[in-house]
């Protein structure tokens, strides 16, 4: 069999455990959000692992927005896809947790486990160009201050895209297993379905669902790691003190606060961290943690009180959303959305799409979004150097 062929999902916490779905049982690929067909398929398959992608363009039928720009890696709006195997492997060993121990599923775990435990990596010399100008970042955060000003919003996360076109990506676990190697992101995710390639370095988790149980980690705020033990401490120690950072991260608590209060039970809605500093190998992040106890269990009830992301939109997010879209020159697609899993007991885990490469194997284009949140005390070029600093492990990898 070709691997390269057939669909695959690892998600992987980079803490020794990784959840890999193999081929297909069935799949539900929408441009539209209907969640009578989304109930009906995670009811049809309540005994498999369901995985999901959610573009970002989800927003659109979810709060009434529209996208100026079109997606150029054409992913879908929403993906559910039940495969046919379901493995959880470990530093111990593996489990089936779908699918049979057949010559089949044995000969793809072993290719599987070679080609990551083998560091011999490819060279790829990909070289990502910027689609905006630094001096037009630059303008539109003055713009996007002005709007600021005026109140229209609190917080604005402007992203700008980095692409590549006319790639050959012919070994593509290979580079994200390199990708891995160097960032070891808690949220990393390698995604193969049908013409698309996702190579997440996520260090944020959108939302998990464990019982009755939600919450919600948005990051904001961002460091970079020193070139020693002392330097790095002086950066977290910046970092955790940052009226600005901390700032921003609060507003997006706000946010989380007020969305998960929509499918919370009454007085249940609780902030567990604020502003907690977490260190990644690549980088610092500042990470708050917002949780409450679920009154629904329907994921598409979930899903409309919560997509998008406050961190990658803004507040208010629906005004937010519409200055985003004036603002970027490119349409966000896959990235800012989402990649998880719901379980048979449907407890689930979801990630954040940042960090991250996206291919389209059909038109050959790469493309990596980066961004920060914007409030009124936003220097431009701060702001246009955190989003290098972001990217920065991205770039050096796949250039070499």
């Amino acid at each position: 069999m070709k691997y390269e062929d057939v669909p695959i999902c690892i998600l992987n916490s980079n803490n020794g455990e990784r959840i890999i779905g193999f081929e297909c049982e069935n799949i539900y690929q929408s441009s539209s959000f209907n969640p009578n067909e989304i109930e009906l398929f995670l009811s049809n398959h309540s005994e498999n692992y369901v995985f999901i992608a959610l573009s970002f363009d989800l927003k659109n039928p979810l709060l009434g927005v529209t996208s100026r720009h079109v997606d150029q890696q054409n992913f879908p709006l929403i993906s559910l896809w039940a495969p046919k195997n379901v493995m959880r492997l470990t530093s111990e060993g593996h489990e089936f947790l779908r699918g049979d121990r057949s010559t089949e599923s044995i000969a793809f775990l072993d290719w599987l486990v070679e080609m990551e435990t083998n560091e011999n990596y490819h060279t790829h010399a990909i070289e990502l160009k910027a689609s905006t100008s630094k001096e037009n970042y630059l303008a539109n955060i003055s713009k996007i201050k002005a709007h600021l000003q005026r109140g229209d919003i609190y917080e604005m996360n402007y992203c700008q895209e980095f692409f590549a076109e006319n790639v050959e990506i012919s070994n593509p676990l290979d580079l994200y297993f390199k990708l891995n190697q160097f960032t070891k992101a808690p949220f990393s995710a390698y995604l193969q379905l049908n013409e698309h390639l996702l190579f997440c370095t996520s260090p944020e988790r959108f939302i998990q669902k464990k019982g009755n149980h939600l919450l919600s980690q948005p990051i904001k705020g961002t460091a970079r790691r020193g070139k020693d033990e002392r330097e790095d401490q002086e950066l977290v120690d910046s970092l955790k003190n940052d009226p600005k950072e901390k700032s921003e991260n609060i507003m997006i608590v706000d946010l989380v606060r007020n969305d998960l209060s929509k499918i919370a039970t009454k007085g249940s809605v609780h902030v567990d961290e604020l502003c907690e500093i977490y260190s990644f190998p690549a980088i610092h992040q500042m990470i708050s943690t917002i949780s409450c106890e679920l009154k629904t269990s329907k994921f598409t009830d979930i899903l409309e009180a919560l997509f998008p992301m406050g961190s990658m939109t803004g507040a208010p997010k629906k005004r937010a959303l519409e200055l985003i879209d004036e603002f970027e020159d490119f349409n966000r697609g896959f990235y800012s959305g989402s990649i998880g899993y719901i379980d048979p007991t449907g407890d689930f885990d979801f990630n954040v799409i940042i960090r991250s490469l996206i291919y389209n194997k059909e038109n050959k284009r790469l493309s990596c979004g980066v961004g920060s949140a914007i409030t009124i005390s936003s220097d431009a070029e701060k702001e246009y150097a955190e989003c290098l600093v972001k990217i920065e492990k991205l770039r050096n990898v796949i250039s070499s």
